[in-house]
């Protein structure tokens, strides 16, 4: 995990739009730890493209 908050914005939303894009699941500890991270970022925009 980046150090940088601006690193671990970006790093969080990419995480997270790369297992919207691909439909991936999320593991109960995954989900909490984006949780966390979605707390570190008000206002931050996850864009992705469905791959399906």
């Amino acid at each position: 995990m980046p150090r940088a908050a601006s690193a671990r914005r970006r790093y969080a939303t990419e995480w997270t739009a790369t297992k919207l894009r691909w439909s991936l699941s999320v593991d109960p500890a995954e989900a909490d730890t984006l949780q966390e991270l979605a707390a570190e970022c008000p206002g931050a925009i996850v864009q992705f493209e469905s791959a399906g």
